[in-house]
């Protein structure tokens, strides 16, 4: 993992500035600044979203993250109206990684959240969402993807924890849920325990 404060200098790897190579770019206006330098982007969020809730594969979450889901498209959807949220990256049941927001900025995943000592997380986080449902189980693909996205994103911000939504926001979120898989992530990133919750 990397050991200094801010994001480190392109090389021939896997990011051109914020944006991930090998991710689909689909840009969202949901976004802004990072805070004043001191805060170190040390932090990576997990959720999980699907729309409809429990169906997967359509184009819904994509849409809502760029300001253009239909709220006549679906019952549930009347919830989001006005909704402006995104994340940094989607990865597909399919394990196809998408990114909507430069991981040099902020994006509108946390919400209200406190980890670390620290609180409102998005400020110096980075938010990944599993194509999913809080209480089921992830595809292998999609474990591969977040091991590959993990791994690049430590290459370049000093990242020094990794947590899921239910556990910087408890009692308002669940996400990603029991479905999870923390201990194998753990394996397969090679990353002390300290860096994973408690629970």
């Amino acid at each position: 993992m990397a050991a200094s404060t801010e994001a480190l200098p392109d090389a021939s790897g896997p990011w051109e500035g914020g944006w991930h190579r090998f991710a689909q770019r689909l840009p969202s206006p949901n976004h802004g600044p990072r805070p004043a330098p001191g805060n170190p982007v040390d932090l990576i969020v997990l959720h999980s979203i699907s729309l409809p809730p429990g169906e997967f594969g359509g184009t819904a979450v994509q849409q809502l993250f760029t300001n253009r889901l239909d709220p006549q498209a679906h019952p549930y959807y009347q919830n989001l109206r006005g909704l402006q949220v995104s994340a940094h990256f989607f990865i597909t049941r399919s394990g196809q990684p998408q990114q909507f927001v430069d991981c040099d900025r902020r994006a509108w995943h946390a919400g209200q959240s406190s980890y670390r000592g620290r609180g409102q997380c998005n400020d110096d986080s980075i938010g990944i969402e599993l194509e999913g449902l809080e209480g089921l189980r992830f595809e292998p693909a999609q474990y591969r993807t977040l091991v590959m996205l993990c791994r690049d994103i430590a290459l370049r911000y000093p990242i020094a924890h990794i947590a899921g939504h239910q556990h910087i926001a408890p009692g308002r979120k669940q996400d990603p849920g029991p479905g999870f898989d923390w201990a194998q992530l753990q394996r397969a990133l090679g990353w002390p325990r300290h860096c994973f919750p408690k629970d």
